[in-house]
């Protein structure tokens, strides 16, 4: 009971993306669970994955149209979640130092949802899944977690990541990448799968680009994002019934301007406490 109640504490008291990491654990062990019950009653069907998966088959959707949602809770394997979840970790916690928790979980559910639907779309429009059994169906996060990859690459291309043995990489770079490797592997395996990807994808880079109002750059980005899109701030002075407007540039967004210079020549771990601290606050207004 202790060690449930610690359990509990930890899971109340995580970040969102501990919280979902946490939860696609206990769904993965409530499988393998279940995969035991089948072996013991001798059922082939798994209760989680027959009514959470989402199936290729329109008509099985219809029926469970919350599996739209859920098939992204679930996971075919253990290298399946291991290498989705410390993707998650990684990219999750880069994410949230730029926007908040429940950002990212809209960023993790409707990635999932559109990665769901090109998924059922594909398989019910292009003429190679034809000749496959309709009863296909998707599991993973991975649809959820390119939204957020993209997304966060979207937001700020130019940040450098360090990779062991290569060395500082672009955020842009990686992600180009990661679509690259979806791409080339649809026609080898997992098709389904692959293009259920590229759909989280495609959300995440147009959810950012629109959310931004402005043409994609990768020269520094955030400037634009942080800039406010109405006109120049107008300080009136009042003398008797005389008015006086003048147009000024804010303080604040000069400091804004030299934070994220300094950004983009030498990266966000580049800034000091403070920066990171006034950056945060001002993206927060």
């Amino acid at each position: 009971m202790k060690e449930l109640n610690t359990l509990k504490y930890r899971f109340q008291n995580a970040g969102i993306v501990e919280k979902l990491i946490y939860i696609n654990l206990c769904v993965f062990i409530a499988t393998f669970v279940f995969n035991t019950l089948g072996y013991l009653f001798q059922s082939n069907t798994n209760f989680l994955i027959q009514w959470f998966s989402l199936s290729a088959d329109l008509d099985s959707f219809l029926y469970k149209p919350w599996s739209i949602v859920s098939y992204g809770f679930l996971h075919g394997g253990f290298l399946h979640i291991l290498f989705n979840l410390i993707a998650l970790y990684f990219i999750g916690n880069l994410f949230v130092q730029y926007f908040t928790s429940k950002q990212l979980l809209n960023f993790y559910l409707y990635g999932t949802i559109v990665g769901g639907i090109l998924f059922l779309l594909s398989y019910n429009a292009f003429p190679v899944f034809k000749n496959l059994p309709h009863n296909n169906i998707l599991v993973g996060a991975s649809a959820g977690i390119s939204a957020i990859f993209v997304g966060i690459a979207t937001y700020m291309p130019n940040y450098q990541v360090k990779i062991p043995l290569i060395g500082y990489i672009k955020l842009w770079h990686l992600a180009a990448f990661w679509i690259l490797v979806d791409i080339i592997q649809i026609p080898v395996s997992n098709a389904g799968g692959h293009i259920a990807h590229l759909g989280g994808a495609l959300f995440g880079y147009l959810y950012v680009h629109n959310a931004s109002n402005k043409t994609l750059s990768f020269s520094n980005p955030l400037k634009n994002i942080f800039k406010k899109k109405e006109k120049p701030l107008k300080t009136v002075y009042k003398s008797g019934n005389k008015a006086f407007v003048k147009n000024s540039k804010s303080e604040n967004q000069e400091k804004i301007d030299a934070i994220l210079d300094k950004i983009g020549k030498s990266g966000y771990d580049a800034l000091t406490k403070a920066e990171k601290e006034f950056l945060f606050k001002q993206g927060k207004n």
